[in-house]
């Protein structure tokens, strides 16, 4: 799983997750600092937050939105298909969801590595049916002749990014 530089912080925190009841992650936490979020729990929907979070930390420029993973469908420039490292925006029941495309399963659903999904930082498989978007950072030349995406096995099926 290569790709750009800011998959290397991404990749660091995998397996982050919510703490349950009245605590919170303090990870979590330290990127709402960090980003200036109003709010401090891991209950308010992240993804974004991680996104955006990853971003800054690899030094850049995020949505002024970026708590909203619909914000990232404007932010950098666009890409026609998916390439390792480039943001995804999907849409969802209630609102959307934002994350890493790390490669592709046997069955052509996009994996991606992502914050709140199930709770966690981890990897899932979603339906290519679902994206809005694929982003690449302003400023960062994008892949010109990207190949297929990797083929990779063992995420299962996103079923909950809220």
């Amino acid at each position: 799983m290569n790709g750009p530089a800011w998959m290397a912080v991404a990749r660091k925190y995998l397996g982050t997750r919510e703490v349950k009841g009245p605590k919170h992650s303090p990870v979590i936490v330290g990127w709402l600092v960090k980003l200036g979020a109003w709010w401090r729990d891991d209950e308010t929907p992240w993804c974004g937050v991680f996104t955006g979070a990853v971003m800054k930390e690899a030094g850049h420029d995020i949505p002024k939105a970026y708590f909203r993973a619909r914000a990232w469908e404007d932010w950098g420039k666009p890409l026609a298909a998916p390439v390792v490292g480039c943001i995804v925006v999907f849409t969802r029941q209630g609102g959307g969801h934002v994350g890493f495309v790390v490669g592709q399963d046997k069955a052509g659903n996009l994996l991606v590595l992502g914050g709140n999904q199930g709770d966690e930082v981890n990897i899932r498989a979603f339906p290519r049916a679902r994206v809005t978007a694929y982003r690449w950072p302003a400023g960062v030349a994008a892949p010109v002749a990207p190949g297929p995406l990797p083929l990779l096995a063992g995420a299962a099926l996103s079923t909950r990014e809220a």
